[in-house]
């Protein structure tokens, strides 16, 4: 343990940042790809189900 807590303060600032944008990506590329095929499922078929613009009917022209 005493190793492993030595290591960890000897680590740049840099590094540390990139370590963590790295778990980041990884986290969100894990749990985004799935989320995105829900997302365009979504709006193709929100597309489909589309009403018409009826604003001319309306205003009477």
């Amino acid at each position: 343990m005493d190793e492993k807590q030595l290591n960890k303060k000897k680590i740049s600032l840099q590094d540390a940042i990139k370590q963590q944008l790295e778990r980041k990506k990884q986290q969100t590329s894990s749990t985004h790809s799935s989320s995105t095929k829900d997302i365009k499922m979504k709006r193709m078929s929100s597309q489909l189900t589309k009403k018409p613009n009826n604003q001319r009917k309306r205003m009477g022209i």
